[in-house]
């Protein structure tokens, strides 16, 4: 059963009143209409208007879909490729070949996992050096074959422990990022959940940056800044407002490329529906860039790195 959040008490209300009506034995169908009528209204005036904070709590929904969900119902013929051939294979970042529309292309992706046990195997989403190794030895195999490359990103964060900062963490992130930066072949990112930080951007500085309507884009999380400006972490919902994470912000700094829309409801709701809309957007994507050289592509995508950080 998807959970509700506190934003939802009515919503919640009109369901379990509908499965109680679904239960009798004599149905109701006009009532039966008329709250599932109420509830898709509700649904659209909610979700129309989420405060940050709400964007948050959307954003790291256990039911969210992951990138591994989103791989399974975008691709065809996919080929899991593991390990930075340097150190280990870190499972918190997954990646591959597949096929889209007839196109073969590669990807990656932080996955954060759905049940505990993929959530302790995939590090929750935080990936170690080896996982920005890992990704940097597949950008390099698909510039071999001229291919272009996906990246799906839901993460708070690179991993935060001593053992990542011993191997280089902040290094291979760095070089993750100047890979992207300088890589000859078209590249998109889509944030598909949290886009956290160094962990983030280490896999999202591409041609085409994209975010679901209700994914968030931080330098750091609301409890972390909270944390750190009011040394207390109930001040985290004044945090997500002053952080400007949402997708409308980011669109309004020139921060991301576009914004996907999710149905009413959020995609945590309607996975196959939104794996759908990506798709489409996925594939109208590459056609686009292809159109476009090579080498204007990189140089148009170091120009546009180079604007955001001047502005900043």
């Amino acid at each position: 059963m998807i959970k509700y959040f506190e934003f939802e008490n009515e919503i919640e209300k009109i369901e379990i009143l509908l499965k109680k009506l679904k239960n009798n034995q004599e149905l109701n169908f006009d009532k039966i209409k008329k709250l599932n009528n109420k509830k898709d209204l509700l649904y659209k005036e909610i979700y129309s208007n989420l405060e940050p904070w709400q964007k948050v709590q959307v954003s790291r929904h256990g039911e969210r879909p992951h990138t591994l969900d989103y791989i399974k119902n975008i691709f065809k013929d996919i080929i899991l490729l593991h390990g930075d051939k340097k150190y280990a294979d870190d499972s918190a970042i997954v990646g591959g070949l597949a096929k889209i529309d007839g196109t073969s292309v590669f990807f990656i992706g932080t996955e954060k996992g759905n049940t505990m046990e993929t959530r302790i195997k995939h590090n929750f989403g935080m990936a170690k050096p080896e996982g920005y190794r890992k990704v940097q030895r597949l950008l390099k195999l698909a510039e071999k074959f001229k291919l272009p490359m996906l990246s799906f990103v839901d993460t708070a964060g690179a991993f935060p422990g001593k053992e990542a900062e011993e191997r280089g963490q902040s290094e291979s992130i760095a070089s993750s990022i100047l890979q992207f930066l300088k890589i000859r072949i078209p590249t998109i990112s889509i944030i598909i959940g949290e886009g956290g930080s160094g962990g983030a951007i280490g896999i999202a500085t591409s041609d085409r940056v994209l975010m679901l309507e209700h994914s968030i884009y931080s330098v750091i999380s609301p409890e972390g800044c909270a944390s750190i400006l009011w040394r207390n972490t109930d001040f985290s919902q004044e945090a997500a407002k002053t952080l400007k994470l949402t997708s409308e912000d980011c669109k309004k700094f020139k921060i991301i490329d576009d914004i996907i829309q999710e149905p009413y409801g959020g995609a945590h709701r309607h996975p196959l529906k939104q794996a759908e809309i990506l798709k489409q957007k996925i594939i109208t994507l590459i056609n686009e860039l292809k159109q476009i050289s090579i080498q204007e592509l990189v140089n148009i995508r170091k120009e546009k790195y180079l604007n955001i950080t001047s502005d900043i």
